[in-house]
């Protein structure tokens, strides 16, 4: 239940919450004379029309959109570009800030909106580059028919805003056109292509775990930081595919019930190589740096430090539109073939895990053709991105599909040496492509910018004064090239070369089978995905599509040299090969074991081995906690009934099991403690069933436990680079590790935001401390003496007592003294906040906007994964983003919840209405046919020409 909940229930006036608003803007407007016309004007003024008639220029027939209760529309027209210029001007009625906000900040305009402040982000993002790219992709790349309603999804949204001031927009907009005199642009199909660019940057994959790993080494082992980055647990958690073989160019599952089609060529190039060419099999050991594989960068290491925590600093201010990109952070979805369903035909599970914002990213709808034909092809419901046509995750009436992120590594860093007239690259010195852009500032003078880019990506480093001279400080040896101005970073993407994502969305909405489902799949190039696949045939399947690189040497997991050809992406702008082929990208068909789960883990096992998988897709998976979880309860739910329902698929997704709890719990238990204070919490966790349950006082302490054996054991061992931002500790200035009684010190405080920080607690931590728990005098284990109180620790046991101590007393500051009012709730809970102005405005706007917080059960690497970064504490920071269950037997059954609701406009009834349904894990009925959507709706609006 949320400890605070002001959302009005569905279709009531909230009379309450509109008086508190409007007392709220006339106080602070009151000194303009014209505060009470503004408050009641304005939030108002911006709710959509939802029932009797709009005229809609350049439709050719009505459109008729059905909300139910929660205000989820369901559309009906005649022909494709009347239903997508409807769906424009639908998301637009709802959500126009949230689309307003999105286009500025992927096309580097956020300054044009909010001032001086954004500069530095759209520096960044003009530097990446994405509205060339999309640019690009439209032009050049997408279908026909995908540009066609492109342009009627525009025509949509333009439709809506003619005419429109501020305040008829949205609440933010009024206040934004009262401080800047804003005005929108027209909406273009390049602002929705790019909307895919800000997708595929928070599913980059493992781009921040290769800059930590650089930073790591100012104070770690190469041997310590492969301890920290341990390999995948094979033995333990099953991958997503078990025992295919690339045979003839092509994938082929093991004992798959069918082909399902041959999926389309996929390949950029050609003639990609396998996995002899590589320096791992993707198990996370050996060597992992490029750098220290080639004697000429050896001296470079100092300035790539230095270079990559301004990145890292810049990184962290980059909007996360999708969810921070920690180690716990991933999807679930699952399909059980219908011999193990109650209902005879498959069901689908798909909850993705991002960032919790408000409104939701994803947006419910229907789209539907009232008689199938050439000129209207679509039936299809699901989740949609605002800004974006069609729908991104759902069914039509023969397939439902899913997806999780697959976390392929698709991205490079590269360290550069450059002179004043380019870089160098074997032995030669090329010139930069470069490219001038003009930032307006709200409020202020434009900024004018350069953007440098090498064969390895744009020089990302180039926007950071700091960057801008460090390079000329890194130290070189003899062998290196000459130092000119010193070095630099670059980018390589697989997200800044144009591609055809685009037509797969609408691909998808259309496909009928199996094979045009693969058809479909070919074309999703980035983010890369795990895709699953079932239809009311009983058909299930399994597809990995994307764009990922073939490297001549290195692995990804460090930066490279980017003065040496070895090192460049095949498929890269030199000519190379190509990428790995989609015809020889893992998938699956009707697997004997009856079902397939995707949950960040494996895909498969990569390797030169019989049975192994010959190329590298990354060596940072999730290390499959959730996924292993989700097959253990599919397989005794099958055992102890044989049948699973829709109830039970419902259930699973809400399970809080915590797999960390279960290995340590008895350790913790066993531990002999003197203080009764602490002994009296350590008895919470006798008979704990290690369920994370929101009313838990055992998993309130044991978390607590949890995040302070990983500060004592590893965070007060980390870089300041890496450990949160205001976290101090004495050092030794000759040292790596923390400073004792008698040695010379420095005062090094955490540089880190605190979404990125480390230790962040997700399952790659789970496997760290499974995997060092045995050895119980590990150097790990060793912490200094604090204080009077605190002695210092050599042993496992020592540090996990000084963590129970040190947890009994957080808690006591946090939730008091009286351990029967503790629960996991009150420490882990969810506020929504709205974009830009909810996170960073006036505090009065943050109230107006804001919901929350509510208390909430699961956690890390839970398949109920509301995730927190143990080193900034246990707030939410990524959340199941929406739940569905697909019921393939009748579609009508199926049931889906969002994370707030239809509406972005505060103090409308449809705001916050589905999140505390969401809290407590229900679902809502997910009408799709005629009559049912009938039966559901409450306001019927029609579009006219």
């Amino acid at each position: 239940m949320p400890a605070n909940e002001t959302a009005p229930p569905v279709k009531k006036k909230g009379r309450r919450a509109r008086l508190i608003v409007l007392v709220l803007v006339l106080a602070l407007f009151a000194g303009l004379g014209y505060g009470a016309y503004w408050g009641v004007d304005s939030v108002r003024a911006s709710f959509p029309q939802t029932t009797g008639s709009l005229k809609v220029p350049g439709l050719t027939g009505t459109v008729e959109v059905k909300r139910d209760a929660h205000g989820i529309p369901q559309l009906y027209a005649d022909n494709d570009d009347d239903l997508f210029r409807a769906q424009g001007f639908v998301h637009a009625q709802d959500r126009f800030w949230e689309m307003d906000v999105r286009r500025h900040m992927t096309s580097g305009r956020l300054s044009e909106m909010f001032g001086s402040g954004q500069v530095e982000t759209d520096a960044f993002l003009r530097t990446l580059g994405w509205r060339q790219v999309a640019q690009t992709e439209y032009d050049k790349k997408l279908s026909d028919d995908t540009k066609k309603n492109l342009q009627a999804y525009a025509d949509g949204v333009n439709a809506y805003l003619k005419g429109k001031s501020g305040k008829d927009l949205s609440v933010e907009h009024a206040a934004l056109a009262l401080s800047d005199d804003y005005r929108p642009e027209q909406w273009s199909p390049v602002d929705s292509v790019a909307w895919l660019k800000a997708m595929a940057w928070d599913l980059r994959g493992n781009m921040q775990d290769e800059i930590d790993r650089a930073l790591m080494s100012s104070k770690l082992s190469q041997a310590q930081i492969d301890e920290l980055y341990p390999p995948y647990p094979f033995d333990r958690n099953k991958p997503i595919v078990e025992g295919g073989k690339v045979e003839g160019g092509k994938y082929a599952p093991q004992g798959s019930g069918g082909a399902g089609g041959s999926g389309g060529s996929g390949s950029t190039g050609g003639g990609a190589t396998a996995m002899g060419s590589r320096t791992s099999t993707g198990t996370g050991t050996g060597t992992a740096s490029g750098l220290t594989d080639n004697a000429t960068a050896q001296g470079a290491t100092v300035g790539l430090r230095t270079q990559l925590t301004s990145l890292a600093k810049t990184l962290d201010e980059i909007p996360a539109i999708l969810g921070p990109n920690g180690s716990g952070i991933g999807s679930n979805s699952w399909v059980i073939s219908g011999r193990y369903t109650t209902t005879g035909k498959p069901l689908l599970a798909n909850d993705p895990h991002l960032s919790p914002q408000l409104p939701s990213v994803w947006y419910q709808m229907g789209l539907h053709c009232r008689t199938a034909s050439p000129q209207c092809q679509y039936d299809v419901a699901g989740y949609t991105f605002s800004g974006m046509p069609g729908v991104v995750i759902g069914h039509n009436a023969e397939i439902a599909w899913g997806m999780t992120n697959l976390g392929a590594d698709v991205t490079d860093l590269y360290l550069e040496q450059v002179k004043p007239e380019g870089y160098v690259y074997d032995n030669r010195v090329v010139p930069f492509e470069t490219r001038e852009e003009v930032i307006k500032v709200a409020g202020g003078a434009s900024k004018k910018m350069t953007v440098r880019t090498t064969n390895n990506g744009p020089l990302v480093s180039d926007r950071s004064d700091d960057l801008a001279t460090v390079g000329a400080r890194a130290p070189v040896t003899s062998s290196a090239p000459d130092r000119g101005n010193g070095y630099a970073v670059a980018l390589r993407w697989t997200a800044l070369d144009p591609g055809k994502s685009m037509d797969a969305v609408f691909k998808l909405n259309k496909a009928k089978d199996f094979k045009s489902f693969r058809e479909a799949a070919a074309d999703f190039e980035v983010p890369s995905q795990n895709l699953i696949y079932a239809d009311g045939k009983g058909n299930i399947g399994y597809q990995a599509p994307g764009r990922i690189p073939v490297r001549s040497q290195g692995d990804g997991r460090m930066p490279a040299p980017g003065w040496d050809s070895k090192y460049a992406w095949k498929g890269g702008k030199d000519g190379n090969a190509g990428y790995i082929p989609q015809n020889e990208m893992p998938w699956d068909f009707n697997p004997s074991r009856g079902y397939i789960v995707t949950a960040n883990q494996a895909v498969v096992e990569s390797g030169t081995g019989a049975g192994k998988y010959p190329y590298m897709l990354t060596t940072d998976w999730g290390y499959g906690a959730r996924s292993q979880r989700i097959n253990d309860l599919i397989e005794a739910k099958i055992k102890d009934s044989g049948k699973i329902s829709t109830d039970d698929m419902r259930a699973m997704q809400m399970d809080n099991s915590s797999e960390i709890a279960a290995l340590l719990t008895p350790m913790l238990s066993k531990i002999e403690v003197s203080d009764p204070d602490v002994r009296s919490a350590q008895k919470l966790l006798e008979g704990w069933n290690y369920t994370q349950e929101n009313d838990s006082a055992a998993a309130a302490y044991f978390n607590a436990v949890w995040r302070n054996i990983l500060k004592l054991a590893f965070g007060d061992k980390m870089p300041k680079e890496l450990r949160i931002e205001g976290s101090c500790m004495n050092v030794r200035a000759d040292s790596r590790g923390p400073a004792d009684e008698l040695a010379e010190v420095v005062r090094e405080c955490g540089t880190r935001g605190p979404d990125s920080a480390q230790p962040d607690g997700g399952d790659r931590w789970f496997e760290v401390v499974r995997r060092l728990v045995k050895d119980e005098k590990s150097p790990w284990w060793s912490s200094p003496k604090k204080g009077f109180t605190q002695p210092a620790t050599a042993t496992r046991d020592e540090l996990f007592a000084r963590a129970m101590h040190d947890a009994r007393w957080e808690l006591t500051a946090k939730l008091g003294k009286d351990q029967s009012t503790w629960s996991w709730g009150r420490l882990h809970q969810l506020t929504l906040k709205n974009q830009t102005i909810g996170t960073e405005g006036p505090g009065f706007m943050q109230w107006l906007l804001n919901r929350g917080p509510w208390n909430l059960g699961g956690g890390e690497a839970t398949v109920n994964a509301t995730g927190w970064n143990a080193s900034s504490g246990y707030g939410v920071t990524w959340v199941p983003s929406m739940r569905m269950v697909v019921n393939l037997n009748d579609l009508d059954k199926s049931r889906w919840i969002n994370l707030t609701g239809a509406s972005g406009h505060a103090y409308n009834g449809t705001y916050t209405d589905q999140t505390t349904m969401w809290a407590k894990g229900e679902l809502l009925d997910w009408p799709f046919g005629k009559d049912a959507v009938d039966k559901a709706t409450v306001d019927t609006l029609t579009l006219k020409p």
